[in-house]
């Protein structure tokens, strides 16, 4: 049994200073920010001792938040999309046996975004893509981005989605809270309804063949599988869904594990979408990486539980294999 991680980020010194932080406005500790900061744009000298004593076989690369998303002007996510995709395939040909690559895709220009997905695939030997979240307040159940699901269903590769886009706008329940903000609630929140909008609007109706990667144990969505579907009985559309809400999760949307240890949510996901469907990853470097094999598969659990509630031994998306 390979472990292969398939949320850990890295970034490019240069790039990454050109894009607005992500962690403005949080009351982060500054020791964390400064691991954080020594950790990301690192290959060999923490990631790679930290993956062997965790033993983790592979992690899967993606370019840190917020990505290209904060890029206003389509012709430098263009150049900065092919910048990132070519250093980061660098990165994995120093090491192939551990490291795979998700694309960092130019959604700005939807069409130049397919033509960087086949680009990294075919050329580059990468397993997908991942985005963060929106593009300035545009959201991938729009009609114009049906070419990037199209390519993604043709290479036969997922699209990860994570969070992490500047805000398209501000959610007066967080006045107040900056704690709220990020990572602890807000970003699961704006994924996973980013999420049902993608789901809702049809497009693996129209893309049956397309698959989408939720991280964070799925932000929240399957957990609320039988509301969703309860609720959507009582709708009257125009355009209604050809199966029921909760019949896309599982099939054309997956989930991963990623800074969510805990064996009972990892129990009540697989009860609820099938364990073929939760894929393993850590979040690293945000999230530390568990110490040993048994730990990953005990979920980091804080508390002893039992051999049958631990939770089972996955590997990542076949897309994903090495």
């Amino acid at each position: 049994m390979r472990y292969i991680a398939l949320e850990e980020a890295f970034s490019i010194p240069g790039l990454d200073d050109r894009q607005p932080s992500p962690w403005l406005g949080l009351p982060l500790s500054q020791r964390h920010l400064a691991d954080w900061a020594r950790k990301l744009p690192d290959f060999t000298e923490y990631r790679l001792p930290e993956m062997d004593a965790a033993g983790i076989d592979v992690q899967v690369l993606s370019l840190t938040v917020p990505g290209l998303q904060a890029d206003a002007d389509p012709a430098t996510a263009r150049e900065d999309a092919r910048f990132a995709n070519d250093y980061l395939a660098q990165a994995v040909a120093g090491h192939p046996a551990r490291f795979r690559g998700f694309a960092a895709l130019p959604m700005q220009d939807p069409e130049a975004a397919a033509a960087e997905l086949h680009r990294c695939v075919r050329d580059l030997g990468f397993c997908g893509a991942l985005v963060n979240d929106h593009l300035q307040g545009h959201y991938l159940d729009e009609p114009h981005y049906d070419e990037v699901w199209a390519a993604l269903e043709e290479l036969s590769v997922p699209l990860y989605l994570h969070p992490g886009a500047p805000p398209a706008d501000r959610w007066k329940v967080l006045d107040g809270r900056p704690e709220l903000y990020g990572a602890t609630w807000s970003w699961a929140a704006e994924v996973g309804g980013h999420a049902l909008c993608i789901i809702y609007g049809g497009a693996f109706d129209r893309h049956p063949g397309a698959t989408l990667i939720l991280g964070h144990m799925g932000e929240f969505l399957p957990f609320m599988r039988s509301r969703l579907d309860s609720r959507y009985r009582t709708l009257d559309l125009k355009a209604p869904l050809q199966r029921m809400p909760s019949a896309y999760l599982g099939s054309n949307v997956v989930i991963t594990t990623s800074g969510v240890f805990s064996p009972a949510a990892l129990t009540g996901a697989v009860l609820e979408i099938g364990a073929d469907a939760v894929l393993f990853s850590v979040d690293y470097p945000v999230r530390v990486q568990p110490r040993s094999r048994s730990r990953v598969r005990a979920g980091r659990a804080q508390r002893h539980r039992p051999a049958q509630d631990r939770p089972p031994e996955r590997r990542a998306h076949p897309a994903a294999a090495a």
